[in-house]
């Protein structure tokens, strides 16, 4: 087996660092040369089929470690055979996450009429946090230009959206290897819409809704559009879906997927936007307590949807709280889940001091960011089991807010074949031009 040389060049750039300790390498060198077990002479005739299915196994970070060892080990990646293999056997989901910095409102978004802007900035990493070990990661997005921000992910991947006002451009990456994927423009103009994604094996839907440019002053939730390609050689670029319901007021954020179907949260008063991709159909969904929530947010956990929020009734001398809702098989009710034990929101509370929290979900888990303070709590509703999440070690935070973090859940994939579809109908991603 040849030997890796350290001058080989990546063909693409990736920072994979860990912020656990693996211990001492020198003792766990001389222990596996003590041991009978691992003598050289035995698993050097092990074949290849068998040691590339072992490694098909590996979790990302452990994988990425394994590719340094040689040649061979590190093209692993780029071999189709190994590949196959690797979706073949890769069943075990990780409900994993991936954080991004917060960008301050006044560098995002921004309206340009031709002209440039010197506060736009790109994203250059993002932060992925394991919740089964409690361990942080690293890695970058070096090929993502200038003028993106992430805005959702689905199957792996992670969806980019312009933040120039006009017709949207996204882009879909996937974080582990690298990859570009272009989609074509969006129809309408819009602002900062929210933004849907379902990717799955043999398909991608991408919903982009809200934030109509219906002048240059005026801003206004009227209209969505949805893209659609498949395995069976179907496609749709950027169909106008049916009208939102009257009086959304959906701020700018994130669609939750499930079943088929797109949720957001919806302001003043507090409701559910549901749209059923199939049936192109929008309609409300009350909110439970709607008058009492504050800071509510829509979360996918185990294939269900729950509504995550505080609840202040002190008129009605109701304790405040954390409740968690999951919305009934019906589509229209919910029923109470879960609640913060009163003790853990007194300290909860006192971190977030009004100034807000953001949720995310996947599998089992719920993770609960309180900006400004580097805190959150992380949910195992399988456990029932709440717990601190320990700060990310590769941010600084305070100072402005530069160092808020807002994640989506990620699931780790080394492939996506489906974006293969897409080379059939864009233009090679170098045709962007990147803001300086």
């Amino acid at each position: 087996m040849e030997a890796f040389h350290p001058s080989l060049a990546f063909p693409f750039s990736y920072i994979f660092s860990t912020a656990t300790s693996a211990g001492p390498s020198a003792s766990l060198a001389n222990t596996i040369s003590s041991d009978p077990w691992m003598d050289p002479r035995i698993w050097s005739r092990l074949p290849r089929q068998l040691l590339e299915r072992v490694i098909a196994f590996l979790p990302p970070p452990a994988f990425f470690r394994a590719r340094c060892v040689c040649k061979r080990w590190y093209g692993l990646l780029f071999t189709n055979a190994f590949l196959e293999l690797y979706i073949q056997l890769t069943h075990r989901q990780r409900h994993w996450f991936l954080f991004f910095k917060q960008k301050s409102p006044k560098n995002s978004y921004i309206y340009r009429n031709g002209g440039n802007s010197s506060n736009t900035a790109n994203i250059c990493e993002g932060y992925l946090f394991d919740p089964y070990e409690l361990a942080w990661y690293r890695l970058s997005f070096p090929l993502v230009p200038s003028g993106f921000s992430p805005c959702a992910s689905s199957g792996g991947l992670i969806c980019w959206v312009s933040e120039e006002a006009g017709p949207k451009s996204l882009i879909l990456s996937n974080p582990i290897v690298g990859s570009l994927t272009q989609l074509p423009p969006t129809l309408r103009s819009r602002l900062c819409p929210s933004i849907g994604l379902s990717v799955t094996p043999t398909s991608i839907d991408v919903t982009v809704a809200g934030d109509d440019m219906i002048s240059p002053y005026a801003v206004k939730n009227l209209t969505s559009e949805s893209f659609h390609i498949d395995g069976g050689g179907f496609f749709s670029l950027w169909g106008i879906n049916s009208s939102l319901p009257r009086l959304c007021s959906f701020e700018s954020g994130r669609m939750v997927h499930l079943h088929g179907r797109l949720y957001s949260m919806n302001y003043s008063p507090f409701s559910v936007l549901a749209y059923d991709v199939a049936a192109n159909n929008w309609w409300k969904i009350q909110a439970p307590m709607r008058r009492f929530l504050r800071f509510p947010s829509l979360v996918e956990s185990s294939g269900k949807l729950l509504l995550v929020a505080a609840v202040e009734k002190s008129r009605l001398n109701v304790p405040k709280s954390l409740r968690i809702w999951g919305l009934q098989s019906c589509g229209t009710t919910w029923f109470e889940m879960e609640r913060m034990p009163q003790q853990l929101y007194v300290q909860f509370a006192a971190i977030e001091n009004g100034n807000g929290f953001h949720c995310v979900g996947h599998g089992e888990f719920i993770i609960i960011m309180i900006p400004g303070s580097g805190k959150a709590l992380l949910f195992d509703m399988c456990r029932k089991l709440w717990q601190w999440v320990p700060p990310c070690p590769y941010v600084q935070y305070g100072g402005g807010g530069d160092g808020d973090l807002h994640g989506f859940a990620y699931e780790p994939r080394l492939a996506t074949p489906v974006t293969v579809l897409l080379d059939q109908l864009t233009n090679p991603f170098q045709s962007f031009s990147v803001v300086n």
